[in-house]
């Protein structure tokens, strides 16, 4: 004879009472799931929309900075070393630092008291002064320019660079 088994309604109530605490952690786990996205991807997800248009290279020399991109600045000397250049793709925002053979600008740019006054730096990075924009001394065509011993930081602005553009 097959054993039977004998129900007296318990069962149903343990199930029936498991199903609350089952969606309460549940909503738990993705409520946790979704602070985490928030955290960790809205951040990542920013910084990606903001930056989607900069781009950065570094190159040994001002010859082959001129020669692998078109919008570095033909006043860079060719012997200038350890060049850093960063862009922004959808405008005239340019970054530049670069060692210089001698402790001045390159003789193709012209001493300023900023006038216009300058315009400050459209992007940035992590190997450009931020106080840069406060600091030019010289013009190098479109760029804002200062030396820090043998480097060479300059800039050039979005709206200088719309304004030359016009035509």
């Amino acid at each position: 004879m097959p054993a039977s088994r004998s129900t007296n309604g318990t069962e149903g109530a343990t199930r029936a009472g498991r199903r609350p605490r089952t969606l309460v952690l549940a909503a738990v786990a993705i409520a946790v799931a979704l602070g985490f996205a928030a955290v960790v991807a809205v951040p990542a997800a920013t910084d990606w929309y903001k930056n989607r248009h900069d781009e950065s290279a570094s190159y040994t020399s001002g010859k082959e900075a001129k020669a692998d991109r078109s919008s570095v600045p033909r006043w860079l000397p060719d012997e200038a070393k350890h060049i850093e250049y960063a862009m922004r793709t959808t405008g005239g925002d340019r970054l530049l630092k670069a060692t210089l053979p001698a402790a001045s600008p390159p003789a193709t740019c012209a001493s300023t008291t900023p006038s216009p006054s300058p315009h400050a730096p459209g992007i940035r990075s992590s190997w450009f002064p931020r106080e840069a924009g406060q600091r030019p001394t010289v013009r190098c065509g479109l760029y804002y320019a200062y030396m820090d011993g043998h480097t060479l930081y300059a800039w050039q602005a979005n709206a200088d660079w719309v304004a030359a553009n016009r035509g």
